[in-house]
């Protein structure tokens, strides 16, 4: 291994070798503790430290790293205090997750770092978004983003290449290349001999280094970092290494040969680097054992900090409080009482335009919003008035960009997310379902990103753009769902939507988008998110619903003027409203539930089952259901009218009367 120190200070020799050294004798203490039983796991980088700590030292303090779990480096390069960070190990409050989560699944913009999830890929969206919002912001700043060879082989880290290719984002995608993704050699996962090679695929650069030479790394990373601060643009950087433990301790290495850990423990990061120290004389054989004695020490004395806590003593309010970030809707009111009629889908644009002259850091994304205005034709005309910067076509690649809408979150920006389809959204749902709904509630990041989902049937576009998949994201704790049936709730509540910090899934019925009008306020407004609305009155029965089910059930009681019903429009899905609904069961005794989403497992049945256990006294009838079946939408109308449960309401209506 050749050092070469180039212009680099005794100082600064000096300084990477103490940061080299406090992540190998963490870890070195943690396997005693792993031993002893007093730790439950552990994920060792021993061999690797040289990528993150180079990487680190040769970064701004505030420029954002997203680490994983082999990259203690990062973390203590960044000085996060030992105490805190061992405690975070153990799941005691001081960590920094209050128990929640585990090992390095955490971030804090203290330190401008963002910790990964355990599906390895996403953190390189998030990556991108944080860069996005750099770059917006014209501050300047690099990004880095930690993958191992195994995660490459994933979707998102494609996408997140090619999103930060095509924006030119200053983003640094590392990969440490050891050789194995936990068990599985290289050429079980690729066919390329380099990643390197991959870079001019995506039209970037690629960067090969030795990632057991801290001097190699932290120049190449410094003078990467010096460029793209000029020339925002990604790069991938290829570091070459290798880890001498297992992929956690309990894994073992049986499966390396046994010549190639010989080989690689020859090029052990920290004792090749303090070899060429001490004969360079830039540090002597004291310099190194008080380095060691102090650093010992710092951790003995952290341990001892962290050691005196225990497990968090649960308190379910807090525990449910934490879910969402913290926000008190202020319900805006029309500034005047000028009215316009609009249509469902200018009602949806005319919000989107009015928000975003409200938030000056609120951006669009999504595929042909920009000059084309999206496949609706809802942003059509915004890039003339807002510009490329918040009005962004993005490549085919939901999982990315959901992604980049929680890393503008982080750097204080709000994002707008449309799926083209509704039916899109399976290529983000990892994005949605563990990074944003979850991410306030693990280290009190919001996730202020609205996901617009144009959603339903009724348009014979068979199953793949016709799907009603509310269901699917209802049972999420951590998000926030509305569903709109008229233009007046579907602007006030995306306006309310995009005014909260917490991640909301908004449907937009594509049938109501241009047959649905109606004369709405002109100006801003808002609409009291979890609020249901009664838009009729009858004493007969209740029929509880949303969406499309509220035009079905007024359609099918025009037809039936012999009966009296109340028809309660849910509007917000989750937090539903259950006062309302208590009190439709209360007055009218009989309930039925309608949504055009199938039967089963459906929202209808959560509220069928609180109705049960919270109103029984009240019913004179079994609360009753009516939805589509339980199939995929067929795409021939016949088949489509069939499956919808239209037909069937009126019938499903003078069951619940005749019993």
């Amino acid at each position: 291994m050749k050092f070469v120190r180039k212009k680099y200070s005794d100082k600064v020799l000096k300084h990477l070798y103490e940061e080299l050294l406090k992540p190998r004798l963490i870890e070195e203490k943690m396997l005693i503790l792993l031993r002893q039983n007093k730790i439950s796991k552990w994920f060792s980088g021993i061999g690797q430290e040289a990528i993150s700590v180079g990487i680190a030292q040769a970064l701004d303090s505030d420029d954002y790293i997203l680490p994983m779990h082999r990259n203690l480096g990062v973390f203590t390069s960044r000085k996060l205090p030992f105490a805190r960070l061992f405690a975070q190990w153990q799941g005691t409050p001081k960590g920094y997750t209050k128990g929640r989560d585990r090992s390095f699944h955490f971030g804090t913009n203290e330190h401008h770092i963002v910790g990964m999830i355990s599906h390895l890929g996403p953190q390189n969206a998030v990556a991108d978004g944080i860069a996005l919002a750099s770059k917006i912001k014209q501050e300047k700043k690099v990004t880095a983003v930690f993958n191992g060879d195994g995660g490459t082989s994933e979707g998102d880290f494609h996408e997140a290449i090619n999103v930060a290719a095509v924006w030119d984002l200053p983003v640094i995608f590392v990969i440490e290349n050891n050789g194995y993704g936990l068990s599985t050699p290289s050429n079980e996962q690729f066919r390329c001999n380099y990643f390197v090679e991959k870079a001019i695929g995506y039209g970037i650069e690629g960067v090969q280094v030795d990632g057991n030479n801290i001097l190699e790394v932290y120049d190449v990373v410094k003078s990467i970092a010096e460029s793209i601060r000029k020339n925002p643009r990604p790069v991938l950087l290829e570091c070459l290494t290798f880890r001498m433990r297992g992929h956690e301790e309990a894994s073992g290495t049986k499966y390396v040969p046994k010549e190639l850990m010989e080989e690689w423990a020859k090029k052990d990061p920290i004792d090749n680097y303090e070899n060429y120290l001490l004969q360079e004389t830039v540090i002597d054989e004291a310099f190194v054992a008080d380095t060691r004695e102090r650093i010992k020490k710092e951790i003995e004395d952290g341990l001892e900090e962290a050691f005196q806590e225990t497990h968090p003593v649960p308190d379910t309010e807090e525990e449910l409080q934490d879910v969402y970030a913290p926000f008190i809707q202020t319900v805006v009111e029309p500034y005047s009482e000028t009215k316009i009629e609009k249509r469902f889908i200018d009602a949806i644009s005319d919000g989107l335009r009015q928000s975003m002259e409200r938030f000056p850091n609120l951006v669009l994304m999504g595929q042909d919003i920009a000059e084309y205005g999206g496949v609706f034709k809802i942003t059509d005309g915004f890039v003339e008035k807002f510009g490329k910067d918040r009005v962004r076509n993005t490549p085919i690649c939901e999982s990315a960009i959901v992604g980049a809408g929680l890393g503008l979150s982080i750097k204080g920006m709000k994002a707008m997310v449309e799926m083209q389809f509704a039916d899109f959204v399976t290529e983000g749902f990892n994005q949605i379902i563990n990074n944003l709904a979850k991410t306030h509630w693990r280290w009190g990041q919001c996730a202020d990103v609205v996901v617009r989902m144009p959603t339903g049937a009724g348009t014979a576009a068979g199953p793949f753009h016709s799907q009603s998949n509310e269901a699917w994201f209802f049972h999420t704790p951590g998000l926030k769902i509305v569903y709109p049936s008229n233009p007046y709730d579907a602007k006030g509540l995306l306006n309310a939507a995009l005014e909260d910090p917490n991640p909301y899934l908004y449907f937009e019925h594509k049938v109501l988008y241009r047959s649905v009008k109606e004369s709405i306020p002109e100006d801003y407004y808002t609409i009291e998110i979890g609020k249901a609305n009664l838009t009729r009155e009858g004493n007969s029965f209740s029929i509880i619903t949303y969406g499309m089910g509220v035009h079905w059930a007024k359609e099918i009681l025009d037809t039936m003027p012999e009966v009296s019903a109340d028809v309660l429009d849910l509007r917000t899905l989750l937090p539903w409203d259950k006062k309302a609904v208590e009190a439709t069961v209360q007055k009218t005794n009989r309930v039925l539930i309608l949504h055009e989403d199938t039967l089963t497992g459906g929202i209808g049945a959560e509220i069928a089952a609180w109705i049960s256990e919270h109103c029984f006294e009240y019913l004179d009838a079994p609360v009753m259901r009516v939805a589509s079946l339980d199939t995929a939408i067929p795409f021939a109308p016949t088949l489509e009218n069939n499956f919808l449960p239209k037909g069937r309401l009126k019938e499903r209506i003078e069951e619940l009367l005749r019993y």
